[in-house]
């Protein structure tokens, strides 16, 4: 692993167990075992750091979405991307790392920071989701996306601030309302 890397994987870890004020640059350095000079010679400053992080976090957002088996096996494509939405959310492991990802977009101060990040994510997933109601026949596929993801965004939050959040109760309720 590149000391980049490294850097930004210790850093995601960091900014999800105590968020991104509460960790110093020389904590990174630290658990990252890497020189302030090697940081400072990948980033300009922490908030390129945060930066960072937020591009790596949609990259496993991503790789978790594209390893969900729903879409190999469904043949509705609304279905099977709620499955992979709905099961990549729940993905133990990655819990801390979501929580982080969530305050820092609605933080106004990390938020500033990653605001561009933030509007390209969603553009991603407004054109991907536009595309799957516009192919199974919904009138106003536009309109209908903004509300779906209106209403994941709801439901990961309330998943990740509440530890008996019925998550997979949610998703079959999510199905029944938008697949049949």
């Amino acid at each position: 692993m590149s000391k980049k890397s490294q850097i930004i994987e210790t850093a995601t870890r960091l900014f999800a167990e105590h968020g991104f004020e509460n960790t110093p640059v020389s904590l990174i350095c630290e658990e990252a075992e890497v020189s302030k000079g090697a940081v400072f010679h990948h980033f300009k400053n922490k908030n390129d750091i945060l930066r960072e992080v937020f591009i790596h976090i949609t990259t496993i957002i991503e790789e978790t979405d594209k390893n969900d088996v729903h879409l190999a096996t469904q043949e509705d494509p609304l279905e099977a991307a709620i499955h992979e939405i709905f099961d990549g959310m729940s993905v133990a492991k990655y819990r801390k790392m979501y929580q982080f990802n969530f305050s820092v977009m609605v933080h106004p101060t990390t938020r500033a920071i990653v605001a561009d990040l933030i509007e390209d994510r969603y553009q991603q997933l407004q054109t991907s989701a536009e595309e799957i109601f516009r192919a199974v026949g919904y009138s106003n596929p536009v309109v209908i996306t903004k509300m779906f993801i209106a209403e994941i965004d709801g439901i990961a939050m309330n998943y990740l601030l509440n530890n008996d959040f019925p998550l997979m109760d949610i998703k079959q309720e999510f199905i029944k309302k938008y697949c049949q």
